[in-house]
């Protein structure tokens, strides 16, 4: 892998605006500190959780799909669809595994039996809530660095950045 020599110290950037940071504005005025930084925190954030994942031989599809269902017991089929972004095709073969692995289990609609429903079992809510247990220690950590009260910035940095009009954007929105 390829050495990455950042022009800043990322564990104390400086006060100046990117614009006037070497290397953080570039020439075009793009903040290439800032897209480098979430490009790197988010591998850091998703890898603990692909090592594990990796072992029982899932990806990060298979994390989102336990994840969304455990967060949202019932949801159908068509919303995962909109929410993941991905095709019916990469959803079902996901779906399939982890239905016949038994971390999720998928049932008829009270009204029209047709609509499938999902819900974690007790296996996928114990995955997911690993999963993300050790993701909040990342953010926990990360946010002790930070004055009182940043949670509510950085949420606000995070909302900001997802796309209002995209399915699922709304999800966020507990807090």
């Amino acid at each position: 892998m390829a050495a990455i020599n950042f022009p800043f110290d990322a564990t104390h950037p400086s006060e100046k605006p990117a614009t006037e940071r070497p290397g953080g504005g570039g020439a075009e005025g793009l903040d290439f500190e800032l897209i480098e930084l979430l490009f790197f925190a988010y591998r850091d954030f998703v890898g603990e959780a692909d090592h594990i994942l990796e072992a029982i031989g899932y990806g990060r599809a298979h994390h989102r799909v336990v994840y969304f269902v455990m967060r949202n017991p019932g949801l159908r089929v068509s919303d995962l669809l909109d929410i993941l972004q991905i095709t019916k095709q990469s959803l079902g073969r996901v779906l399939k595994q982890l239905i016949d692995e038994g971390y999720i289990e998928q049932r008829p609609g009270p009204v029209d039996r047709r609509e499938r429903l999902l819900y974690a079992s007790e296996k996928g809510e114990r995955l997911a809530n690993d999963l993300s247990a050790r993701q909040h220690a990342r953010m926990v950590r990360a946010l002790a660095t930070l004055p009182p009260g940043s949670r509510a910035i950085v949420r606000d940095f995070l909302g900001n950045m997802i796309d209002a009009r995209a399915p699922g954007a709304a999800l966020g929105e507990e807090g």
